[in-house]
């Protein structure tokens, strides 16, 4: 999208990445951001409480959750209802997002309880600081399954997706975007084209969906 946005004539963005959960934290602690992307809402809500927002959040993004394997990989997973997830393990760990704080860790620990392998893996969790830290564990074959989102496993070549989970294990995966206190005319320019017709042409090339 930053590519897509200098290409139309702008100046680049400054991005940061990194989980919502420490982001959102950073920029209540007086980060100097403008504008705030998030891969749940619940972290916009804490910024709306702490008087951070300069207007209404949009709903802009939507993603699936996946299971993932190094690309060499030939374990096979059908997710299901008491699907047995610690045994493909093998012995090795599930790599994942913080359970505590970070979205997509609470997604996975969300869609595990429903489908009854949560207790059955929680001795065997990897867990990581954000989401591209969980793909990395896989990605580098320190551990034999992780869960992550699927753009995040589209944009890594060294894994592969085994299963995708039901959209109805775990709360709709809604990415949210918020104009921060001091906003300036070119963050709320980007925040407009983010959510445009052509951005969502961008968006979907990299394996999103829409709300």
């Amino acid at each position: 999208m930053a590519g897509a946005w200098r290409a139309a004539g702008h100046e680049a963005p400054r991005i940061a990445y990194g989980a919502s959960s420490a982001l959102a934290r950073q920029a209540d602690a007086g980060a100097p951001a403008q504008l705030f992307l998030s891969a749940d809402l619940d972290w916009i809500d804490w910024l709306a409480r702490r008087r951070h927002l300069a207007a209404p959040p949009v709903r802009l993004l939507a993603n699936d959750l996946v299971l993932i394997a190094p690309a060499a990989s030939r374990v096979e997973v059908r997710i299901a209802p008491g699907f047995d997830l610690a045994r493909a393990l093998a012995g090795g760990r599930l790599a994942v997002a913080d359970p505590r704080a970070v979205p997509a860790g609470r997604y996975a620990r969300a869609a595990l309880e429903s489908l009854g392998a949560w207790k059955g893996v929680q001795p065997r969790l990897a867990p990581a600081g954000d989401v591209r830290a969980a793909l990395a564990l896989v990605a580098r074959g320190e551990a034999p399954l992780g869960i992550v989102y699927r753009t995040d496993a589209l944009a890594e070549p060294r894994v592969k997706v085994v299963a995708t989970f039901p959209e109805a294990s775990h709360p709709p995966i809604v990415y949210g975007m918020a104009l921060l206190d001091g906003a300036g005319p070119e963050a709320r320019a980007f925040a407009e084209y983010a959510a445009s017709p052509p951005a969502r042409t961008v968006w979907a090339r990299h394996g999103f969906r829409f709300p």
